[in-house]
């Protein structure tokens, strides 16, 4: 472990603890994955100027467009973060918060961007290609990256070969980024892949699950949700040896089980995990999981129920059901451990938990933009019938702004929006020493032509965020 006098040394955005981060300055930059839907042009890295000091407050500042077509990026991430300080073996001093890694869900490249020396122009620095990543992992379809102990962590939806399982996490070297190996030894029941987070001083990894590359590409698949095969289960892992220790199955209903967000606090030993739908009555879920002796519980504790709504008003594999689902599609946890932001993707909703209990949250604040039937408006345009909803949800450090984007997944995105999903991104304050609620910001609104025709997916911030990084020390 890192000393405490070699704190100076190392990357000051890697920070000892979560208080550590929430202090830090604010980020001035947000960086933004968009994809062409067509594949036709490039997908690319945007980066958003979110000072709001600057005269381009708002705006897109920086575009980085990918060297090839039809890689659909998705989610993103950082080479190396404050989990650095887990390290064993790795030298922290020259190691940096410097690259992005760019996975492709469709074509399972990886474009790795290098940050510097002009943070608002990202420059691409290398590709790792499909075919290392199938012959060194036996993996295909990457979908989100953290940095971690002894590496990047990349959790992948399919198998090496065809558009099956199962899926998994493939290991990156922090400083080549070459594929090292599969993470996993022994992979005991598991086989659909989604997230992967971890709680570093417990040695636990934990995975969730949506389904295989067959499963989801072509949009959510109504025959095999009725029947129950998307992924309804947590996995927990020995995070030194990669072996299965334990699943945990919510309920075949409970389909999608798909972001985790486990406490900040190194030493709490508990996380949330978001449900996209129950095949009983459409609704949506959060579950928590927690430590009880030497076994991983999980209980649900927040229950988001659909909307009616006129048939005629609803996407056509929505009108046999006469309602829409809330369908949540990503949570995020501020790094102090007490808001949890539940993105509503279906209603158009984003809200706001406190979760200082976070095994009884209270609903604090919420905010609608979108929607598959209100399509409501943002302030800064009120006469434009949003498409699309809160999607993507990113926190700040200090956990008074959090960022939305609207596209889940450009074959979902039709199936649920077939009239057009748009394109936006939207920034929300808070005041978490008030107890919360939420404030649309007016001045940050970017949709239309931002974005040059692409769909913005995810955000990363400068200096991190609170689904970046990992904390060692309390």
């Amino acid at each position: 472990m890192t000393g405490p006098s070699a704190q100076s040394q190392t990357d000051p955005t890697f920070y000892r603890s979560p208080g550590d981060a929430i202090a830090a300055p604010p980020e001035k930059l947000a960086y933004v994955v968009a994809f062409d839907r067509t594949a036709a042009k490039p997908d690319a890295l945007a980066t958003v100027d979110v000072d709001p000091d600057s005269g381009t407050y708002g705006s897109v500042v920086g575009w980085s467009e990918l060297p090839t077509t039809g890689d659909e990026l998705h989610h993103f991430g950082w080479n190396a973060c404050s989990s650095a300080f887990a390290h064993t073996g790795h030298d922290t001093d020259g190691l940096r918060r410097r690259f992005l890694l760019l996975p492709g869900l469709r074509s399972s490249n990886i474009h790795v961007f290098d940050t510097e020396p002009d943070p608002r122009q990202p420059v691409l620095h290398k590709t790792v290609t499909a075919a290392e990543l199938a012959e060194k992992a036996g993996y295909s379809r990457p979908h989100t990256s953290h940095c971690g102990p002894d590496g990047v962590y990349l959790s992948c939806l399919g198998a090496g070969e065809g558009s099956g399982g199962p899926g998994g996490i493939a290991l990156l070297d922090h400083d080549t980024f070459d594929v090292v190996r599969a993470w996993e030894t022994d992979r005991g029941p598991q086989y659909l892949a989604y997230d992967a987070w971890w709680h570093l001083n417990r040695n636990t990894l934990i995975t969730s699950e949506w389904g295989t590359p067959s499963m989801i590409e072509d949009g959510l698949n109504p025959e095999l949700l009725l029947a129950q095969k998307y992924g309804h289960a947590l996995h927990f892992w020995d995070l030194a040896e990669g072996r299965h220790r334990q699943r945990v199955d919510l309920g075949e209903q409970y389909q999608i089980v798909l972001e985790l967000r486990p406490s900040h606090d190194p030493e709490a030993t508990w996380g949330f995990a978001g449900v996209a739908v129950s095949t009983e009555d459409l609704s949506a879920s959060v579950w928590r999981w927690h430590l009880e002796g030497d076994t991983w519980v999980v209980d649900k504790v927040i229950t988001v129920p659909a909307e009616p709504a006129d048939a005629a008003d609803l996407p056509p594999a929505l009108r046999p059901f006469g309602a829409v689902p809330p369908l949540i599609s990503d949570i995020g946890l501020s790094v102090d451990d007490q808001f949890l932001y539940v993105s509503c993707w279906g209603t158009g909703e984003l809200k706001q938990f406190d979760v200082s209990d976070p095994a009884r949250p209270r609903e604090t604040g919420s905010v609608r933009l979108g929607g598959i039937t209100g399509r409501v408006p943002h302030p800064a345009a009120p006469s434009l019938r949003l498409g699309g909803g809160p999607q993507m949800v990113e926190v700040s450090r200090d956990g008074r702004r959090i960022y939305v984007t609207n596209s889940l997944y450009g074959s979902w995105d039709d199936q649920f929006y077939p009239d057009g999903v748009g394109a936006w991104m939207a920034k929300l304050e808070t005041d978490p020493a008030a107890g919360g609620g939420l404030r649309v910001d007016g001045k940050c609104f970017l949709h239309g032509d931002d974005f040059r025709g692409l769909r913005p997916h995810q955000v990363r911030l400068s200096g991190g965020d609170a689904s970046s990084d990992s904390y060692c020390f309390r």
